[in-house]
């Protein structure tokens, strides 16, 4: 749960879901309870894959790092589908097996257009919805970067552009 995940969880929260974080660990669980999540597991304990087989009728997956896709395949019901927001650096191999015996699918979604990024700020609006913010001065930008490779953000940095003032 990141910078993309933490707003996903606040977005399905208001949208009325019931939402599971699928995290790496449970060090985030307080914050994903407060986000909106109801439920949350970590995906390094192997009895969460078996404890929620076929559990889900829709995944959207944010994750940038390198997973197994095929694991979260079969957490989704018959006819659910995975959507892949996130991007990671390498391929995925998702084998047919995980995706025609549930009669499951895979799509992938990018930014809208102006008219879906305006619906999507207006519901924000609406729903007093922002993201987690971290803000730093313009000199901390490596010491930030080396931060999110860490996973050690909650949940975005974003720089105050008057430290930019006298360089």
């Amino acid at each position: 749960m990141g910078g993309l995940g933490h707003m996903g969880v606040k977005l399905a929260h208001a949208l009325g879901a019931e939402v599971t974080v699928l995290s790496q660990s449970l060090s985030k669980q307080q914050d994903g309870k407060r986000l909106g999540a109801d439920h949350y597991y970590a995906t390094s304990d192997p009895e969460t894959f078996t404890k929620l087989e076929r559990h889900f009728d829709l995944i959207i997956n944010t994750v940038s790092a390198d997973i197994n896709w095929n694991d979260y395949l079969k957490l989704l019901k018959v006819d659910g589908t995975m959507v892949v927001v996130g991007i990671p650096e390498k391929e995925n191999s998702v084998k047919a097996g995980s995706i025609v015996t549930g009669r499951r699918s895979l799509a992938g979604s990018a930014i809208g257009g102006i008219r879906e990024t305006q619906e999507m700020l207006d519901f924000c609006g609406k729903h007093k919805i922002a993201s987690d913010i971290e803000v730093i001065p313009i000199q901390k930008v490596n010491e930030a970067y080396e931060r999110v490779l860490k996973s050690d953000v909650r949940y975005r940095f974003v720089i105050d552009m008057a430290s930019l003032k006298g360089r």
